[in-house]
């Protein structure tokens, strides 16, 4: 286990007496210049190791451990000064220039929309901005800058010599690429700037915390392979050996295989609010091993982490302290038995949170808010669609005494104390539900309806539950999608309902529901329907504000897309997709990859220039149109996170189709199962 050490080996440094520093290499001698007990607001060196940490902080958007960080300013109008601003005092660049470096015979410093168009964008900025960071595991020292910002191989070999030389670890300063467009940058570097990749600083760690918090729980060993058939406890605590695509509500997650940090389960891990961390050969660990099928406590900080054996009382006791805030659920309007085009379902003369206050408890939420989308208008396309109420799905549970074989499972000990149980019981019901008649009079509403509406079209029967799509719970990944097709055989019709239906007693959305204290009685299931897309050119996901900035001063959309079918949050692993940050704002609408998808040929990427446009346009108006919802809040991060396609279904050339919009108020995306 690595804990919290800012003492650094002596073949970087020699270490003096009284704060003084000599470099090993150079023989100049380097002192301290912030006093002992004062927190200065910048510095113009950085002497010694108190220096450093007098003025760092933990960066706002690190995706690797153990760092601290200063924000560094280089004046380029005053003779490229440089100056190492607190980074606590001040968050953001902005900030510190605005302060610091406006008027007094200095040009004035713009507000900050300007200044950020100007100082990343610009050819004659004003100022190079950037960071120093240390990274504590692989000790390695880094100056980094944006992700998006375009300064030139000049602007920043001029910026790393003028770091190097203000530094007492100069000689071991390296340059960090941030993304692929710095990393372009990088390769023009001259040779007297050292340059080291982000799978380079990996290598030189073994403990990697993504989500950090604490949880107590039963620490189980299991294979990600055999999540397929055996299940786990949302009071357990597993160490996985490799990243799995998805996993059930738990207390915490090791993994022995490092993970992005926009991994499925990481995004899992965040909407659950649970510990989760990498940890090399996590399998052998002695320490975990010694306490596998314990109870323990797991907390996951920044620079290290901490487990430890606890009797069941003290779990049980930290459960009850610590367990989610009961979700609570819109009642079910059992009254309402139309199936209505998706156009009529929202009253929005009532205004938008007040429609789809009524709406929900009929429709569910991704009905509800389908409906919202339509009414946007052309900036936002949508596919043809109708909604089936929650009204038939109780009809049909009543129907078949479902109600009262639920009721009895839900009271059985068994059920409730072995996950296993609980697991083949679900699955007994699930059987039961997809064998089940289906009312007379509703088989012959619903094939009316798509004979007169949607003739010759396979269909899409889509789950819309009073249970997600919420402010505080979105539920993604948890219920079904099924095709049918009353021409086809092969898909037919009522299976297509009937399977949809029986997924609210899916397991993980049985474990995620008990999690967050819902009560399963209160659960019930609308349909959205609308064209299947058999063969789309593109499908993908995306948040309509930057989740890699939640403090709002860099607005972008994330964007997730993939050729095809293809799972863009769910990928086989030796799959990758097109993941960037679309500047939508930004002069020239910049994009910023994270990632390329493997299925297209290299150079190439998922969508075209104008697809790219379309969406973005189409984020704006979405993320505009909800915001006096999910938005009121300036203090929060708030986005909406888009299900889209591009397909050729009624045009030469694919075009966008946003399938769907929920809020979202952290890290996280869509789930494109549903």
């Amino acid at each position: 286990m690595k804990t919290k050490n800012y003492l650094f080996s002596l073949r970087h440094y020699c270490i003096a007496l009284f704060f003084s520093i000599v470099s090993c290499d150079s023989g100049e001698t380097w002192e301290c210049v912030v006093e002992q007990g004062v927190t200065p607001k910048f510095a113009r060196r950085i002497g010694c190791e108190s220096d450093f940490f007098a003025l760092s902080s933990q960066p706002l958007d690190a995706s690797i451990p153990g760092a601290a960080s200063i924000k560094t300013v280089i004046d380029r109008s005053d003779g490229n000064k440089l100056y190492f601003q607190n980074s606590s005092l001040y968050q953001i660049h902005w900030n510190f220039a605005r302060e610091h470096l406006s008027g007094n015979d200095k040009p004035i410093v713009p507000e900050l929309a300007d200044f950020n168009l100007t100082e990343y964008y610009s050819s004659d900025r004003r100022f190079v901005l950037g960071a120093v960071t240390y990274y504590e595991e692989p000790g390695v020292w880094a100056y980094e800058i944006a992700p998006y910002d375009t300064a030139d191989a000049e602007m920043v070999a001029s910026a790393y010599g003028e770091i190097a030389d203000s530094v007492y670890f100069g000689e071991d300063l390296y340059f960090h690429p941030t993304s692929q467009m710095v990393a372009d940058i990088a390769d023009e570097l001259p040779d007297s700037v050292k340059v080291i990749t982000t799978d380079e600083l990996y290598k030189g760690i073994d403990y990697q915390p993504l989500n950090l918090g604490k949880s107590c729980g039963k620490l189980r060993f299991i294979s990600a392979a055999a999540l397929e058939t055996e299940y786990v406890d949302f009071r357990e605590i597993v160490v996985l050996d490799n990243v799995p695509n998805d996993i059930s509500v738990v207390m915490g997650i090791i993994t022995e295989e490092f993970q992005t940090p926009l991994s499925h389960v990481n995004v899992l891990s965040q909407n659950r609010g649970t510990p989760n961390m990498g940890l090399r050969e996590a399998y052998k660990n002695a320490k975990l091993r010694a306490l596998e099928g314990e109870w323990v406590c797991l907390e996951v900080r920044a620079f290290d982490y901490s487990i430890d054996g606890v009797t069941k009382e003290e779990a049980d006791d930290w459960w009850e302290l610590h367990k989610p805030e009961e979700v609570q659920i819109p009642e079910l309007d059992l009254t309402v038995s139309d199936l209505r085009d998706i156009e009529d379902v929202l009253d929005l003369e009532l205004g938008l949170k007040e429609a789809l206050a009524i709406a929900i408890p009929a429709f569910g939420g991704k009905a509800s808010h389908f409906s919202a989308l339509t009414a946007i208008g052309e900036k936002v396309p949508t596919p043809k669609a109708f909604a089936i109420p929650v009204y038939y799905y109780w009809q049909f549970m009543e129907q078949n005494g479902f109600h009262e074989q639920i009721a009895e499972m839900l009271e059985d000990e068994e059920f409730k104390n072995d996950a296993n149980v609980r697991s083949l019981r679900l699955q007994r019901l699930r059987d039961d539900m997809r064998s089940a008649p289906v009312d007379p009079e509703f088989q012959e509403a619903l094939l009316d309806k798509i004979e007169k509406d949607y003739l010759g079209i396979r269909m899409r029967f889509r789950s819309s539950t009073n249970s997600e799509d919420l402010g505080g719970f979105t539920g993604a990944g948890l219920y079904t999608s099924q095709s049918g097709d009353p021409n086809d055989e092969d898909f037919p019709v009522f299976d297509a309902v009937r399977e949809v239906w029986s997924s609210v007693w899916n397991f993980r959305a049985f474990e995620e529901r008990t999690y967050r204290s819902i009560d399963h009685h209160k659960v019930g299931m609308a349909l959205l329907v609308h064209n299947s897309f058999v063969d789309e050119e593109a499908n993908g996901v995306a948040l309509t504000s930057n989740p890699f900035d939640t403090s709002g001063m860099v607005p972008g959309f994330y964007i997730n897309v993939q050729v095809g079918e293809a799972s863009v949050v769910q990928p086989s692993p030796e799959i990758t997709t097109d993941q960037f940050v679309y500047q939508f704002d930004m002069p020239n609408h910049p994009i910023l990859f994270i990632a390329h998808s493997n299925l297209i040929p290299e150079g190439k990427t998922v969508l075209t220039n104008k697809q790219t446009y379309d969406l973005g346009v189409a984020l704006k108006e979405i993320h505009k149109f909800f915001s006096p919802v999910y938005g009121r809040d300036s203090n929060q991060w708030y986005a909406m996170d888009v299900e889209f396609k591009f397909d050729d279904l009624s045009s030469e050339t694919p075009v966008l189709y946003v399938k769907q919009a929920r809020p979202h108020f952290g890290w996280g995306q869509a789930d494109d199962t549903n």
